[in-house]
């Protein structure tokens, strides 16, 4: 690696940054994606702010919606946020770098991070993962400080990161356990135990308060959603087994590069074998991040793991790579994965352009056709909805089906009208579910959008309004051959909303990852 590459990073950090906000923020405005699923989903909770949801607490709906709040439903807007936080972030992961190893590593560390398709992927796509991925290192950089510098304001600092992390996701929660068994196992600094760690956790309990209220409210619903995800609903076969684990890998490897991927878990794999070998600093870097992740690797043999899942679980292992490499160790390998991870990265910022020189676009060849289909589908839900109600003041939609298609629906249809989504089984599985139903529109006329013909919808939904008539068929234009419908209702008489049972039936499936 070129040290004059590595030296001027270290000079001109804060002019790289700019450049590749400056570069992320160009593609954001120019790449013409419609927000995927999530991304609307968490928008329309923003539009009611609340101290948790069905599956998250609130951060990624406070960010959002301060955003929109103050530039209007954009979808540029709702994606700003993830590309301001993630140059946070790179800033955060350079100074724990350079904290941890000097300044020639931590160069080196953002180079790396750089590399990899999921750092790309987090400053595009406004979901959970960026807020979480900046708060998770931002607690990571203060307690360092805390611990090693023996800076006391850095616990407080440290805790008010953690708590912006939990209110972003649960499994920030690893970060105090993580630094539990860390202080524990070192015998100087177990004393910050007594001293200190209270300070870092206040803040902490504090954020967790509104979310137990909440949840405490609501059923626990999140907890129940989250429940969900471990174990196995049915039983299993091996190969089955073995087809997880191999899906899995492949995320890895395709989010994090191939080269990348398999360094860290050799390096994490290494440290935990000689762990009693390894410095303080090594050790807090390899249980904030590597340990876990060797953890997720083992879950993802016994059951279906997500491949987002271990994801802020890197971060620390990179870290421990780059300082791997100024020993001497790797030098090869991580020039050869940077620029095999540069390339993967490359071609994210490419493939619009490629696509189009190459007429592609909207074909079977097109792997960004998803992203584009919501707003042509609203565009032609809206003109059928002018087409039979001109006046579209007091009335309301009825989305049928999986949850993406009532929020990408209330963000794209022109007046962002109020969304509900009609749930056959009873089961509480999204927040529109925990939401109540439309019965402010008691007397009023309403729309479904279904992907069922009107003999397949349920009787009790027709029978909720005075009358229901079929409208029109509208093609679904990310699956050739396959339409939505689109229905109207007069005088809705009464909200058939199932009796919801208990989400944490042996049966329940979680539609909500």
């Amino acid at each position: 690696m070129s040290e004059k590459l590595l030296s001027w990073i270290d000079a001109r950090l804060p002019l790289l940054l700019l450049a590749v906000m400056v570069l992320r923020g160009s593609f954001l405005a120019i790449n013409g994606f419609d927000l995927i699923g999530d991304e609307a989903y968490y928008w329309d909770w923003s539009r009611q702010p609340d101290w948790c949801y069905f599956s998250k607490p609130p951060m990624v709906a406070w960010i959002i919606g301060s955003f929109t709040w103050l530039l209007g439903d954009h979808t540029f807007t709702v994606r700003l946020p993830a590309l301001l936080l993630g140059t946070l972030f790179l800033g955060y992961f350079h100074a724990t770098a350079r904290a941890f190893y000097g300044a020639r590593a931590a160069a080196l560390a953002l180079l790396i991070v750089l590399a990899t398709p999921i750092n790309a992927l987090a400053n595009f796509l406004m979901t959970i993962d960026p807020p979480l991925y900046c708060f998770w290192m931002m607690s990571v950089y203060y307690l360092r400080r805390a611990v090693f510098d023996n800076r006391p304001r850095a616990w407080l600092w440290a805790g008010l990161a953690n708590a912006a992390a939990l209110l972003s996701k649960q499994s920030a929660l690893i970060i105090p356990l993580m630094l539990l068994i860390f202080l524990l196992a070192d015998g100087q600094r177990r004393y910050l135990l007594k001293s200190q760690f209270g300070f870092y956790l206040l803040p902490i309990a504090i954020a967790a308060v509104p979310i137990l209220w909440w949840n405490q409210q609501h059923d626990w619903v999140m907890f129940g959603h989250s429940k969900s995800h471990f174990g196995n609903h049915d039983p299993v076969d091996v190969i089955k087994h073995l087809q997880w684990a191999r899906d899995f890998l492949l995320y890895q490897v395709l989010l994090v590069s191939p080269v990348m991927c398999v360094l860290v878990l050799i390096s994490s794999v290494q440290s935990a074998l000689g762990f009693r070998q390894l410095s303080a600093e090594q050790r807090f870097l390899w249980l904030m991040g590597p340990a876990v992740l060797l953890g997720v690797l083992l879950l993802s043999l016994l059951q279906k793991a997500q491949g987002n899942w271990p994801m802020p679980f890197y971060f620390t292992g990179l870290i421990l790579l780059a300082g791997k490499w100024q020993a001497g160790a790797w030098k090869k390998s991580i020039k050869y994965g940077l620029l095999l991870g540069y390339f993967m990265v490359g071609i994210t910022y490419v493939l619009p352009v490629v696509l189009q020189l190459l007429n592609l676009q909207n074909t079977a060849f097109d792997p960004t056709k998803r992203f584009k289909s919501w707003q042509e589908l609203a565009i032609n839900v809206h003109f059928e909805r002018l087409i039979s109600q001109p006046n579209l003041e007091d009335t309301f939609v009825v989305a049928m089906g999986h949850r993406y298609l009532a929020s990408e629906m209330a963000f794209y249809l022109p007046d962002h009208p109020k969304v509900y989504r009609y749930e056959t089984s009873g089961l509480v599985q999204s927040q529109y579910e925990v939401w109540p139903g439309p019965q402010q529109f008691l007397g009023k006329n309403g729309f479904v959008l279904a992907e069922e013909t009107e003999e397949n919808l349920p009787a009790e939904l027709k029978a909720a309004f005075e009358s229901f008539r079929f409208l029109v068929q509208i093609p679904n234009p990310s699956k050739s051959n396959r339409f939505y419908y689109l229905y109207f209702g007069e005088n809705l008489k009464f909200w058939p909303t199932p009796i919801p049972k208990t989400i944490d039936k042996e049966t329940y499936v979680p539609s909500d990852s």
